[in-house]
């Protein structure tokens, strides 16, 4: 995610609801969950790089070129790029064909629509995908379920109990005809004897004694079913009979086969990515010295193409925890806490596991404590009382501590079970990924040739697919070294219509100097705030704002005044309001910004109630001048703005204003951006597109929509809720998107007020065109491949009771036909240009490349879409899939029109890499995390290191049943439920609920 003006508060994680494990399920298959939460600074930039989205009058704003260190050029230039012949026109046709003599059953609910076609617009091009086609084993795959006794403490033991499995003379004979997934499931190439138990006597480490009251496991492999490749064969000939076949049963095993030699050599992180012990292929990047490192890795999935099994293989990379001592770690942190106590983040505390260094036994880092070894004390029976940590550790072990006084103690134990440990006696083990979002685009970021390069040198020997290795073999399993060729198209960009002559894009974005927006929104009256830190003793920086009279802030003010004015927006002449110059408390002595906040918003309330005496206007809209970004005032005042008082509200920093950008062209093009949110937020609008390109729009009248939901992510607390988004366009112009807001049960991916918002959607359209849109097309972002018929079970339904809500009398039977399109990013798709023919000047294809065969679904009615230039490392595409269609969409229609509907977006001179109508909802739940900063934010989470260590004891806690914890935590997490929906009190301001004040 790329920084969009403001603390995006604390997202982290994968995205989607709870469970979700293995593969995404295909056409039919039981449908999975989503995962945790989003993440927080994260660069997920839509329109294709970090930094700023792009300029009214800077061309796309983004300057530079790509990223890393590599350089541009086409991957595998020169080799043969022959389509092969199953994706010969005859033969897709003749796919096409088949389908029309297949009804789509209405009998237990809707199904998702076949293919209706393929795209034939635009300029012909030839591509590699980073897939590879995969041989089918001959014989059967065997299945079996995997049960460990006893289930206690089994947690993260389950990895090093398979390792322990895997050399156990049972297992032995089988191991290459094995594959597992470390949990639950075991696939084989042949039948295993059963029954099959093993016994293990557990150890963490090799070559460590194992203790005399060492755990005994026993795992038990029961056969569940065998799997057959001709039925995935029929499958992917598109066999009309195979159409109800499930196919994630037999992928799902395959991901276990091609997946295997990474799980035995690599760390898994999330799912299918594995990242690889140093080496000279695989080698650490410093990224934080001393703290932190990143590591590339790779992605591996099995998916069904049309006569083809693929598996799509894709470099990525991840922050890890750089390992050493803890006492270390910490010392290294103190030198720069002004003598309070070294601790660490809690993030970097999530992430640790630890190798205790005296009993050699691998931990979970809970908590940092806030006393030492020395004052540390707890009750030992063994030692006739209370002992301090210090004092048993020489006890018991003969450990003199180097560190008794200086560092504090960490806890090693179960949440209310702590566990004290002296910090120098913990190893901070390899592989440790850290568990918040980081910023590291400009290391991951690879252009093409240097991706493919990656996959195909690296990525193939240590994942183990290379000719040869096993377990491939005892599978009889093969792939194809070389990438897929896929044919792809080029689509011709829209013409660009501002108050004048018409603009056309070029590489996906355009300059333009001296125009007016299409339509100027209009400010009644405007404010503006400046906001100051407390400096002392050392005093402002140079870019510090001293007062109202202070001649900068007036110039800044009027240059901003005349850059909209020109632009066409309307605004009252001369100054604006300038609110008294606000001097926050420092933030130390100001934890969450609470006291800065409050006197933020009592300047506000003197403000209004000083406006309503002398009958002055309400604020359209607030100029915040922040001296710097800040996690907690930046949401803070969004809040304020939005919910409480109703002042959309646009923040400046001034070192961008008044600091070395502060003459020419950046400053310019800086104020220009905020130009064109003030003109959205007013009504306004800024571009259009021309009459060709929206006329699959406008030959009906129609409603576009956008649905998000975001999650709450690791850092939040326990109970937070999730976030719903809907906006949907109010008129034939499809520029101006006012969203809903709602909140629902945390990781619940599904909308679960979306008839009530969709309705106030409706009513704020038909107010603004006196009718209801007789067709609604829905853009639904952030569902995983897994979740897709959950939509069409779930959602479905209640946008068609939504219209039902919508017959009246007066309107009739309300029943506009309908199509849901799901909008797809976090897959590991990428296409490379074959020559340089096909490539930008970074090697990357260029915008409006489409790809809609080769790699695409068997059945499904998909496409990949580049609508928008890569402008650092490798461009992505956006996966769209029709999942509903009740608008007879054609290939060409919904290819071309989202294409150009993303040159519609709002706030950038320049095509983005996802549909307007879904960014939007994506950014209004942004917005909505604001509302709920406190529960949200990644420092919100409480952790083990808030109850005090002075009385506690290793097994301390008491006894309690897994029902009783359970309970205990249900009910934790109601209570920060309930209070997050009083803190969300009901939602918007009248006076934003028909703006777009989220953008």
């Amino acid at each position: 995610m790329s920084n969009r003006g403001g603390p995006r508060g604390g997202r982290g994680g994968v995205r989607g609801g709870p469970g979700g494990g293995g593969p995404p399920p295909y056409r039919g298959a039981p449908r999975g969950g989503g995962g945790g939460g989003r993440g927080g600074f994260d660069n997920r930039g839509r329109g294709g790089g970090g930094g700023p989205r792009g300029g009214f009058q800077g061309g796309g704003g983004f300057g530079g070129g790509g990223g890393g260190a590599t350089a541009p050029g086409i991957f595998n230039e020169g080799a043969p790029a022959q389509l092969p012949p199953r994706l010969n026109d005859s033969t897709q046709q003749a796919l096409i064909s088949s389908f029309k003599n297949l009804s789509v059953s209405q009998r237990q609910g809707p199904e998702r629509p076949l293919r209706p076609g393929y795209g034939t617009r635009g300029t012909a091009v030839t591509l590699r995908a980073n897939f590879f086609a995969v041989r089918l084993p001959k014989g059967p795959i065997y299945r079996y379920t995997i049960e460990i006794t006893p289930k206690k403490a089994l947690g993260d033991r389950k990895s090093r109990i398979f390792q322990l499995l895997e050399r156990s003379p049972l297992c032995q004979p089988h191991l290459q005809y094995i594959a597992h997934d470390k949990s639950e499931r075991l696939v084989s190439a042949r039948k295993l004897p059963q029954p099959l138990d093993i016994q293990l006597q557990y150890s963490d480490y090799d070559n460590v004694p194992v203790s005399a009251d060492a755990l005994t496991y026993l795992v038990s492999i029961k056969f569940l079913d065998e799997l057959k490749s001709e039925d995935m064969s029929n499958f992917l000939n598109a066999d009309p009979e195979s159409r109800k076949y499930d196919p994630l049963p037999l992928i799902s095993s395959l991901n276990l086969v091609l997946q295997q030699h990474a799980q035995r050599t690599g760390v898994r992180v999330g799912t299918g990515r594995f990242f690889f012990p140093a080496s000279p292929t695989t080698p650490k990047l410093q990224f934080r010295a001393g703290e932190l490192y990143v590591k590339q890795g790779f992605f591996v999935s099995v998916r069904p193409a049309y006569k083809q099994l693929m598996v799509n293989i894709n470099a990525c990379m991840t922050a890890f925890v750089e390992p050493g001592n803890l006492a270390d770690r910490l010392l290294n942190y103190g030198e720069s806490s002004y003598g309070a106590m070294p601790t660490l983040s809690k993030a970097m505390i999530r992430s640790i596991k630890v190798r205790t260094l005296h009993l050699h036994h691998r931990k979970k880092l809970t908590a940092i404590g806030t006393t030492t070894a020395r004052n540390t004390f707890f009750p030992c029976a063994e030692y006739g009382g209370n002992i301090s940590v210090e004092q048993f550790f020489k006890k018991k072990y003969n450990i003199t501590l180097k560190y008794p006084t200086q560092l504090p103690v960490v806890d090693v134990g179960a949440p209310k079970k702590p566990v004290w440990m002296p910090a120098e006696l913990c190893q901070i083990e390899d592989g440790c990924v850290f568990r918040e979002k980081v910023d590291i685009v400009r290391l991951a970021s690879l252009r093409p040739r240097a991706a493919g390069e990656a996959i195909t040198n690296t990525g193939f020997p240590v994942l183990g697919l290379s000719p040869g290795q096993q377990p491939l073999n005892g599978f009889d399993v093969g792939v194809d070294t070389s990438m897929a060729i896929v044919p792809g198209r080029e689509l011709a960009p829209p013409s660009i219509q501002y108050r004048g002559n018409p603009i056309r894009a070029n590489n996906g974005s355009w300059n333009i100097t001296s125009v007016q927006f299409r339509v100027g929104g209009v400010a009644q009256a405007w404010w503006v705030l400046v906001l100051k830190e407390d400096y002392s003793p050392r005093g402002p920086p140079p870019f510090a704002i001293a007062n109202n009279q202070d001649p900068r802030l007036k110039t800044l003010v009027m240059d901003f005044h005349a850059k909209l004015k020109s632009s066409g927006v309307g605004i009252p002449d001369g100054l604006p309001k300038l609110l008294p110059v606000t001097v926050l408390p420092k933030v130390y002595d100001d934890p969450g910004r609470v006291r800065a906040l409050t006197m933020i918003r009592n300047v506000l309330n003197a403000g209004l109630k000083e406006s309503e005496q002398a009958k002055k206007p309400y604020p359209s809209f607030m100029l915040v001048l922040l001296e710097k970004r800040d996690n907690f005032i930046y949401p803070g005042i969004k809040r304020i703005g939005d919910v409480e008082l109703g002042i959309m509200t646009l923040h400046m920093q001034l070192p961008k204003v008044l600091g070395d950008s502060e003459h020419g062209n950046k400053r310019d093009q800086y104020l220009s951006n905020v130009a064109l949110k003030v003109n959205t937020k007013l009504g306004g609008v800024n571009h259009l597109l021309d009459d060709n390109a929206m006329r699959w729009l406008k030959k009906k009248k129609t409603m576009m929509v956008g649905i998000d939901v975001t999650h709450p992510g690791p850092g939040s607390r326990e109970g937070s809720p999730s976030i719903a988004a809907v906006v949907a366009s109010t008129d034939d112009n499809f520029v101006q998107f006012p969203a809903s807001l709602e909140i629902q049960r945390g990781k619940q991916e599904m909308v679960a007020q979306l008839s009530d918002m969709l309705v106030e959607r409706l009513l704020v359209y038909e107010k603004k065109n006196k009718v209801l849109p007789s067709r609604v097309l829905v853009y639904r972002d952030g569902v995983s491949e897994g979740q897709f018929d959950k939509v069409i079970e779930e959602e479905l339904p209640e946008i068609l009771r939504a219209f039902k809500k919508m017959s009246t009398g007066a309107r009739g039977n309300y029943k506009p036909s309908l199509s849901i399109i799901i909008c797809g990013k976090r897959h590991h798709a990428k296409f490379f240009a074959t020559n340089s023919q096909f490539a930008d000047k970074n090697g990357n294809t260029r915008p409006g490349t489409v790809v809609d065969k080769g790699v695409t679904g068997v059945f499904d009615f998909d496409f990949y879409l580049q609508a928008h230039a890569g402008l650092q490392g490798f461009v992505k595409s956006t996966h769209y899939t029709v999942v509903y269609d009740e608008n007879d969409l054609t290939a060409d229609e919904i290819q071309q029109g989202t294409h150009d509907t993303s040159y519609l977006y709002a706030r950038a001179t320049k095509a983005v890499s996802l549909v307007p109508a879904a960014y939007y909802a994506d950014l209004a739940c942004e917005r909505g995390r604001c509302y709920l900063n406190e529960f949200l934010a990644s420092d919100a989470a409480t952790t083990a290191g808030e109850h005090p260590p002075s009385t506690s004891s290793g097994g301390g806690g008491g006894k309690r049943g897994a029902y009783d914890r359970k309970a205990e935590r249900e009910e934790k997490e109601r209570r920060v439920f309930e209070a997050a929906k009083k803190a969300w009190g009901n939602g918007l301001h009248e006076k934003v609920k028909e703006r777009m004040f989220y953008i």
